[in-house]
Order: structure tokens, then sequence, then C-alpha cells
């Protein structure tokens, strides 16, 4: 049977494992004066054998965050930690618009398309009116981090195109054609790379990425941009202040924005 090109596969157990040390890796897990658990210990630990294992800890140390010492053991690299850019996602217009001046962006793809029925729907234009659609890939320090695909109503597309979007952040662009964004509306989620993501963004069909979907609004509360993005979770993270409410006798979790 024939697959299809953008279908998911199966993430390789050496890749999982490889995904779960990296983590403790960058969280400081480990005391880089002392060795890593040994490849028999940590084969065992994962249940797989020492080739599967060693497929991980060959793409750890490709990354440069550890060092494997004949006679000595595997080390952790813990200086590596400061260099993973972590941005957070907190919902604030001014600290996405700080990001982008701190970054780079590559235009993927940049064309005038019919809105589909749930952009149409996003951004309450008319199924099929015409929307400006761009695809680009935000780097930091050359390494790429976010897969992201905007749409914007074309009135408002038209005052910038595939070299401005390149060169500033979209929330910048919007505010120099006259648009007073207001306040966005943000879901999260979770998904696996495809065909199209993972080369792009350096990662491997079907590793996990943070699912961002955002409309921003205007001061009239009209959608002037439908965003989705898709995050590396190793250097992105969600970050949300949180503080106890009462709502019917009982104490919850409740956002201070």
């Amino acid at each position: 049977m024939r697959r299809d090109a953008n279908q998911i596969l199966p993430v390789p157990m050496y890749h999982q494992i490889y995904l779960v040390l990296r983590e403790q890796i960058l969280e400081g897990r480990f005391d880089p004066d002392q060795p890593l658990p040994s490849e028999h210990q940590l084969s065992a630990h994962f249940g797989v054998s020492r080739v599967t294992l060693r497929g991980a800890l060959e793409r750890l140390e490709e990354d440069g965050l550890i060092s494997r010492q004949r006679g000595r053991g595997t080390f952790a690299l813990m200086e590596r930690r400061g260099e993973v850019r972590r941005a957070e996602i907190s919902g604030l217009l001014a600290n996405l618009l700080s990001l982008g001046l701190k970054t780079t962006v590559r235009v993927v793809d940049f064309e005038l398309v019919q809105a589909p029925g749930d952009v149409a729907d996003a951004l309450q234009v008319s199924p099929g009116a015409e929307v400006q659609k761009a695809v680009r890939v935000r780097s930091y320090r050359g390494e790429p981090f976010s897969h992201l695909t905007t749409f914007v109503p074309q009135e408002i597309g038209r005052h910038f195109g595939r070299k401005e979007l390149g060169g500033k952040p979209m929330l910048a662009l919007l505010e120099e054609s006259g648009v007073k964004v207001s306040a966005a509306t943000q879901w999260i989620g979770a998904k696996l790379a495809d065909s199209v993501v993972a080369p792009l963004l350096g990662i491997e069909l079907g590793s996990p990425l943070l699912s961002v979907t955002r409309v921003a609004r205007d001061t009239h509360r009209q959608p002037v941009q439908l965003l989705r993005g898709l995050y590396r979770p190793d250097r992105y993270q969600y970050e949300m202040q949180l503080s106890r409410a009462k709502d019917d006798g009982t104490r919850v979790w409740v956002s201070e924005t």
C-alpha cells in the first residue's frame, strides 16, 4: 500500500531515548563531574539493546551535549545549557515583539490565496476571500526553533511583502500598516513533525512539537491575523503565572492575566 508523503511514522526508539536524555541533561540532572550511567545500565533502564542506546548517545554527542571519554565514561557538557534558547509564550504581545527583534527569519513561502473555510472563519472574512499567506522559519543563533504560518486579510497584507516579512516581526508590520493590535486569543496543543516541517526545523520525522494557534485582533475586536506556529519544545517553553481563587467554594488555579 502506498504511504502518503505527509503521513506520520512512529518515532524510532533511539530517538525517544535521545529526547529523554537531552531533556534531563538540559535540566541539569547529571553532575558534570561524574559519568552518566553506563551503556549497560542505560539500556537496561530503557529496556532496549545497546545498539539502540548507542544511536541516542551518538545524537547527543553530535549536539555537543555529552563527551564520551575512553576509559572514563560519558559526561554531560553542562556549559551547553546556557546556549539553549527558551523563549516564553506569555501571551503578551510586547514579549513576542521583543523576541522577534532578537531572532532571524527565513521566508519559506509567500503568496496570495483564497481563504479556506477555517481560515475565513478565524479572520471573519468570506470563504474564498483573498488573504496573504506566509510561511516562515525563525531561528536563534542559526538554530531553527519555530515554523510559522500566518494568514492576514489582503487589505492589510498589501502593505508588506516577502522582503519585509524577512526583516521585521509580523506585529511590527501590522502596526506600521496602521493596525492597532490590542488583544489575541491563543490555543496551545501538541503535534508531531511531518515530512514538510521536520527538515525545516532540523528534527526527525514524528518528533513532538508545541502547537500554537493565535488570532490577533485590533481595537475594534476585528481579527487581523491568524497564526499557526509549531515550536521545538527543547528550545521553546510555555510559561504562565497562576494565583489561587475561590470558585463556588472551591479553591482553583487561575491565570493572573
